[in-house]
């Protein structure tokens, strides 16, 4: 009986109460999270992003900086060709080329290492790093006895097309890559 009673008292009193009188409010959900502030991951994520850019961009600034040199000289080296095109004279071109050469491998190389070669010294230290020898025995070795000759007695067996390809090679050959 007691079961009974229970249930009895449980049906009076939901007769009793109305429940639009009960004091219930409507559900309230959580606010969304948001992206701010950033979660401490995320903060280390920017960071690291943030440091490889300004390493990357350092990196090719530098890189771009040091083929400055190489970039102007062959630019030089265009210029002196059609400048050879336009005069004729194989003097002034191969005393352009040598001075050009001579400029541009000591913005690359050591003074002391470059600055005093000659003649055939010279010759080898262009060939180092090249994969044949274009100025020992190749149409390169015409720069050492070219700029000193007299223009009307340059003979026809100069190759100058010959000449300025080797000098072009040295210049997009990167010094001390073969070391």
């Amino acid at each position: 009986r007691s079961g009974e009673c229970v249930a009895d008292r449980a049906r009076s009193e939901d007769a009793l109460v109305d429940p639009q009188e009960i004091p219930l409010r409507g559900l309230h959900l959580p606010e969304v999270v948001g992206w701010w502030p950033l979660a401490p991951g995320w903060w280390l994520l920017i960071a690291l992003l943030v440091a490889a850019t300004v390493f990357l961009l350092r990196a090719w600034l530098q890189r771009r900086a040091h083929a400055a040199a190489r970039r102007k000289a062959l630019r030089q080296l265009e210029e002196s060709r059609s400048a050879y095109a336009y005069h004729g004279n194989p003097v002034a071109l191969g005393a352009e080329v040598s001075e050009l050469l001579r400029r541009a491998m000591l913005a690359y190389a050591p003074r002391a290492e470059v600055a005093g070669l000659t003649g055939d010294e010279w010759l080898a230290w262009l060939d180092r790093d090249l994969d044949e020898p274009r100025f020992r025995e190749g149409a390169g070795r015409s720069l050492l006895e070219l700029p000193y000759r007299n223009p009307e007695t340059v003979a026809a067996d100069v190759d100058i097309d010959g000449m300025l390809a080797a000098v072009r090679e040295r210049l997009r050959t990167p010094v001390g890559r073969g070391a």
